[in-house]
C-alpha cells in the first residue's frame, strides 16, 4: 500500500512539475520578447518558490509558504486554462502579416491582465461574504415553536488565509439575522486547530449568540489535521457543541442529529441515529458531505444541512460538483426530505471565489 502511495505521488509530482514547466516556459518567452531579458536565473528560481511553496508549507511553520502557495493554486489554474488559448491563438494570427512580436506582446498582456482580474475579483467573491435566505416548511408539530429562524456556516477553514478578520465577519454576520439556532456543518478549521488557537480566533467565534444554542459537526478537514480532541475542546471554550454521532432534543420541540463525517468508517448509519425518535417531531441533521440522501430520506429526516463542496469554489469546477454529488449547493426538495448545501463561508487553498460566493445560509423555518 505504502509503495502505490509512493509511486502515485511521484508520478503527480511529475505531471504537475511538467506543467508548472509549460506554465513557465510561455512566461518566459514573453518576459524575454518583451524586455529583452538573457539570464533567467531569478525567473525561474521565482516560478520554482511558487510552485512549490503549498508544498513546503505542509512541513514548515512559516505562514509565507501558505500564503505564496495558496495563491499559485489559483495562478495555476486559471493560467492552465488561458495559455493554450493564448498559443492557439498566436498560431492562427500568426499566420497573418502581422508584427510578431507585437501579436507576442498583446496576447501575453491579455492573459496576464484576465489572471490578475481573477485575482481581485475571487478575493472579493471570497472575503466579501453574502447572506443567503430560504423560507421552508415543514409539515409537522414542534412544540413551542411556530417558526425558527437557522443560521447556517459551513466550510471556514479557519486559518492562516480565513484569519481572525474573517472570524470576525461571521460573528457580525450572523449576529445580524438575531437566528434562534445556529449551526455549522463542519471544516470549521483547516486541517488541525493550531492556528486558530495561536491567532485566538475562538475569541470571535464565542460571540456567536443564539438562544437555542450553536452546534457543530466535524468535516475532513478536522480529520486530516488528526487533533480533534484539542479542536472539540477549542470549540466547547468558544461555545460551539460539537455533535459526534450524537442525537439532541432541542426545547423539547425537534430533534437535532449530528453525524461524524463521511471519512470516519466507523460512523453509525443515520437509520441507527434516528430509530429511536418521535418522527412526530421535526428532525433536523447535520452532515458535512451531501451524501446518503435517500438514506436520509427513509430514516426520517426533514431537513439536511451539508457544506463540503464549495459549489467548485473556482469555476469551472462547478461543472465536476455538479456531477460528484445529487445536490452540490443550494435547495432540493427529495419527496418528503428537504436539503440545503452551503458554497461555504470561507475556502480551501486559494482565497479565491469565481462563480461561487462565501456565503451564511438564513433559514427561515415554520411548523405545521
Amino acid at each position: 500500500m505504502k509503495r502505490r502511495a509512493l509511486v502515485s505521488l511521484l508520478l503527480f509530482l511529475l505531471v504537475y512539475s511538467g506543467l508548472v514547466i509549460y506554465i513557465g516556459w510561455n512566461g518566459w518567452i514573453w518576459l524575454q520578447s518583451v524586455f529583452q531579458l538573457e539570464n533567467g536565473l531569478v525567473y525561474t528560481a521565482a516560478v520554482t518558490l511558487a510552485a512549490y511553496s503549498y508544498f513546503i508549507s505542509r512541513i514548515s511553520s512559516l505562514s509565507l509558504f501558505r500564503i505564496i502557495g495558496a495563491y499559485w493554486l489559483g495562478i495555476f489554474q486559471y493560467a492552465l486554462l488561458l495559455i493554450p488559448l493564448a498559443n492557439l491563438a498566436y498560431a492562427i494570427l500568426s499566420l497573418f502579416p502581422v508584427d510578431q512580436q507585437m501579436l507576442l506582446f498583446w496576447i501575453g498582456l491579455i492573459v496576464i491582465i484576465a489572471v490578475a482580474t481573477i485575482i481581485v475579483y475571487g478575493s472579493f467573491q471570497a472575503y466579501s461574504p453574502v447572506i443567503r435566505p430560504y423560507q421552508l416548511h415543514i409539515a409537522k408539530k414542534a412544540d413551542n415553536h411556530k417558526n425558527l429562524r437557522i443560521a447556517v456556516a459551513s466550510d471556514m477553514h479557519f486559518g492562516t488565509l480565513s484569519g481572525k478578520a474573517h472570524a470576525r465577519r461571521l460573528a457580525a454576520f450572523i449576529n445580524k439575522i438575531k437566528p434562534d439556532l445556529i449551526l455549522l456543518p463542519g471544516d470549521i478549521v483547516d486541517d488541525d486547530p493550531d492556528v486558530f488557537k495561536k491567532k485566538k480566533m475562538g475569541e470571535e467565534m464565542s460571540r456567536l449568540k443564539a438562544p437555542l444554542g450553536v452546534y457543530a459537526v466535524l468535516g475532513n478537514h478536522e480529520y486530516y489535521g488528526k487533533k480533534i480532541p484539542e479542536f472539540i475542546e477549542e470549540m466547547a471554550e468558544s461555545g460551539v457543541t460539537v455533535l459526534l454521532d450524537e442525537t439532541v432534543e432541542v426545547d423539547g420541540s425537534f430533534y437535532l442529529i449530528g453525524r461524524k463525517d463521511r471519512t470516519d468508517h466507523t460512523r453509525a448509519s443515520v437509520a441507527e441515529l434516528a430509530q429511536s425518535l418521535d418522527k412526530a417531531k421535526p428532525v433536523l441533521m447535520l452532515d458535512h458531505q451531501p451524501y446518503e440522501l435517500e438514506k436520509a430520506e427513509k430514516a426520517g429526516v426533514d431537513l439536511l444541512l451539508s457544506g463540503h463542496t464549495h459549489r467548485g469554489q473556482l469555476a469551472p469546477n462547478h461543472l465536476f460538483t455538479k456531477r460528484l454529488f445529487e445536490i452540490d449547493w443550494g435547495y432540493h426538495r427529495r419527496n418528503t426530505l428537504q436539503t440545503i448545501v452551503s458554497s461555504g463561508f470561507g475556502f480551501w487553498g486559494p482565497p479565491l471565489r469565481i462563480g461561487s460566493r462565501s456565503e451564511i445560509v438564513q433559514i427561515d423555518l415554520t411548523f405545521e
